[in-house]
């Protein structure tokens, strides 16, 4: 698939999900069984919560007070607002992305709950609108796997991390190859499957980056999740796929939280 017909497809999927709060990758599970707790999600603005994610890179994350953070692909801003609260108010928290009414979405729930070191700017997370050595730390929740291209977000991500800066990351991958008509189907791309690297593939880019000390903190099978999420359901059902086909599929994709250090 063309980059910009990928582009296109995931602004205008997330685009419709800031509107009218559909949940995307994971919509079957509650953001408690991919990590989040009670309290956590009691402390954000209503409506920050959009189940979009596949983890909780926040709780693994470290962060300490007075540091800056990126978040690529901020959604509705729940990392963001997690994240603030654990770098208090001489910290910095970045939200990018994207789609325009998502950053609306986000900058709303900001102003609700009145954070005052939080702010949401607008773009590709291949193209960051975050100066050089900027970044303590950049975290990131089931997006990277939505780029076209990821080694040039994670070669941006090392310019924008300072010295000894970290990358965390949860996203999904895969195990084995996908079929073709998987790969190649827009609707399995924007519904967090199609677009997934192997998993040594995706570990390669990282250190092709530049990154150090890489390492793969948790890993988890989400299939079930990824088979009720509303664009892969539209994708089985449009490509008539036997039991035996979705279970392939279901079992070669995999979500990990990764870790990793600018030298």
């Amino acid at each position: 698939m063309k980059e910009e017909k990928v582009r296109k497809a995931v602004r205008e999927r997330y685009g419709k999900i800031a509107k009218t709060e559909t949940c995307g990758c994971g919509c079957n599970s509650t953001s408690q069984q991919i990590g989040y707790s009670k309290g956590e999600l009691g402390s954000v603005p209503e409506g920050a919560d959009l189940s979009l994610g596949c983890g909780n890179p926040v709780a693994l994350a470290s962060l300490k007070e007075g540091e800056t953070v990126v978040d690529l692909g901020s959604g509705g801003g729940l990392d963001c607002f997690l994240a603030a609260k654990k770098v208090g108010a001489k910290g910095k928290i970045i939200g990018i992305d994207m789609t325009a009414e998502m950053l609306e979405r986000a900058r709303a729930n900001c102003k609700k709950g009145g954070y005052k070191n939080v702010e949401f700017r607008l773009g590709e997370i291949e193209n960051m609108p975050v100066a050089d050595n900027t970044a303590d730390i950049i975290i990131s929740n089931c997006v990277i796997n939505l780029s076209p291209d990821k080694q040039l977000v994670f070669k941006e991500a090392f310019r924008v991390l300072k010295p000894k800066g970290r990358l965390m990351i949860s996203d999904m991958v895969v195990l084995s190859d996908l079929p073709e008509k998987v790969k190649n189907n827009v609707l399995a791309y924007v519904g967090c499957v199609a677009g997934a690297d192997r998993k040594d593939e995706y570990l390669g880019k990282i250190k092709q980056a530049g990154f150090g000390q890489i390492e793969v903190v948790k890993e988890d099978h989400l299939p079930e999740m990824l088979l009720e999420e509303p664009d892969v359901k539209e994708f089985i059902e449009e490509q008539k796929l036997t039991k035996k086909e979705i279970a392939e599929i279901s079992n070669a994709i995999v979500s990990i939280k990764v870790s990793a250090v600018k030298p």
